[in-house]
């Protein structure tokens, strides 16, 4: 999901000199039924969320979520009402990759830290838990809170936030 100069950075990334595939990540993937790894790259406006939002929920689980760039992340410069001020607010995010472009070696390195964190703490599929080197075991159901809808927030709410 790439919009702007932090998109132009990710294509880099995926260019021939960087070259992913020493790293496991193939090729991008456009479906998110394909997808176990979303990357925001850049800004997202509100009447691109409620899109972003379905993106995240038609991916399978596992799933991981990387921010790339300060736009993604806090939303940049742009402190205005249709700008959303970070993507966290509506979907989970497990990297956060820093600059305003990154530079490809940043998500590189990003992409490097989520597959230690994944192999440091394993996979939460559907009820089970799954730990590098463990037996499955069952996990307690927790509630988790509902992603607000994007319908629901209004330019005037944003402001007075």
């Amino acid at each position: 999901f790439a919009t702007a100069c932090c998109g132009i950075e990710l294509m880099a990334t995926g260019a021939s000199r960087h070259d992913l595939a020493r790293f496991g990540a193939e090729v991008f993937r456009f479906s998110p039924r394909q997808c176990d790894l979303m990357i925001v790259a850049g800004r997202v406006v509100m009447k691109m969320l409620p899109v972003l939002q379905r993106i995240w929920q038609q991916m399978h689980e596992p799933k991981w979520c990387i921010s790339m760039g300060a736009c993604a992340s806090t939303g940049g410069v742009f402190d205005t009402y249709c700008v959303v001020q970070g993507i966290d607010r509506f979907i989970p995010v497990d990297m956060y990759v820093p600059g305003c472009p990154p530079r490809p070696e940043q998500l590189i390195q990003a992409i490097i830290d989520l597959q230690d964190k994944i192999q440091r703490e394993g996979t939460i599929m559907g009820d089970e838990f799954n730990l590098p080197g463990r037996q499955q075991t069952k996990r307690a159901l927790v509630e988790l809170p509902v992603l607000g809808q994007a319908s629901e927030f209004r330019a005037a709410d944003l402001l007075h936030r």
